[in-house]
């Protein structure tokens, strides 16, 4: 970040975007992505956008600009992110940087009750090596999340059904606090289910997006579960509340999100614009259904 961020002490979370321009000059392909939050106190997660607009940069005076849901303009390309817990990113395949492109950091600060900065700082590393393969994001989420105080098993789920042969190579699982199992899975034509990841004791301060160690093949027709359990009691000793409040869905540290986003790449290249609609299709239909609307309370 060019400037250290002044977060307040008190008062709802704030999800702030800062323009980082680039060198001007030729495409770029990027192998990994290293990104170190200046004071992890403070910063619940931050996303990583590439801008070929010029929009935010003309939002951006110095100090950043407000920015919840989306960066305010539509990205060129994402380049990943940081949780509480992730490690440096390894692109399975290399991704693009545009010439000339700002970068677009959009953190998001949760308040600790006195003031505090930061200035997160990130590292690109780049390669000669042209991605070999097409690879998209199969995203799986919920925003019906409505917890009642005391409520000890509570599930939500979502699904999706691929409509060509796709590998998975990797999968990313969020939530907050009072999420306490994740499990994804994959329900094969021929009825066999393919454990995706299961986390039995989901910890917030240890998220980690993770990479098969051999791609998993997906046939045309396998539906994509996801199912998140939630323990709003005063049992689940990360639990904020005390004594437990409802907890719905939303953008604040201590609402609830259930998320699970899948790397996917067709077998087939040629099947890869009809892969890209679908999950477009899905993303819009979630979206259209207030996926970044915080529910009225």
């Amino acid at each position: 970040m060019r400037a250290a961020f002044d977060v307040p002490a008190e008062g709802t979370d704030q999800y702030r975007c800062f323009v980082i321009p680039t060198a001007p000059g030729r495409d770029r392909w990027v192998s990994a992505l290293d990104m170190r939050p200046g004071n992890p106190k403070v910063v619940h997660h931050a996303i990583l956008f590439q801008d070929i607009t010029g929009t935010a940069r003309k939002r951006d005076t110095g100090a950043g600009y407000s920015c919840f849901g989306t960066p305010g303009f539509l990205p060129a390309r994402g380049l990943g992110g940081w949780t509480p817990g992730s490690l440096p990113l390894r692109m399975p395949d290399p991704e693009l940087l545009h010439g000339g492109a700002d970068l677009v950091l959009q953190v998001h600060y949760h308040p600790t009750g006195k003031p505090e900065t930061d200035r997160t700082r990130l590292a690109l590393y780049f390669t000669d090596r042209k991605p070999q393969r097409r690879v998209m994001d199969l995203p799986l989420a919920s925003n019906r999340i409505d917890i009642p105080p005391g409520t000890r098993n509570y599930k939500v789920t979502d699904h999706f059904t691929v409509p060509v042969d796709v590998d998975a190579l990797g999968i990313n699982p969020h939530a907050h606090y009072v999420c306490t199992e994740m499990y994804g899975y994959a329900v094969l034509p021929d009825g066999t289910r393919r454990t995706l990841i299961r986390i039995p004791a989901w910890n917030f301060n240890w998220q980690q997006q993770y990479t098969y160690a051999t791609p998993i093949r997906l046939p045309e027709g396998t539906r994509v579960e996801m199912e998140f359990t939630y323990d709003n009691s005063e049992g689940n000793p990360r639990n904020p509340n005390h004594p437990p409040k409802r907890v719905v869905w939303g953008p604040g540290s201590t609402d609830e999100m259930a998320g699970l986003h899948i790397e996917i790449t067709p077998v087939r290249e040629s099947d890869a614009e009809e892969l890209s609609q679908t999950l477009w299709g899905k993303m819009m239909r979630q979206l259209g259904g207030g996926l970044y609307r915080p529910p009225s309370k």
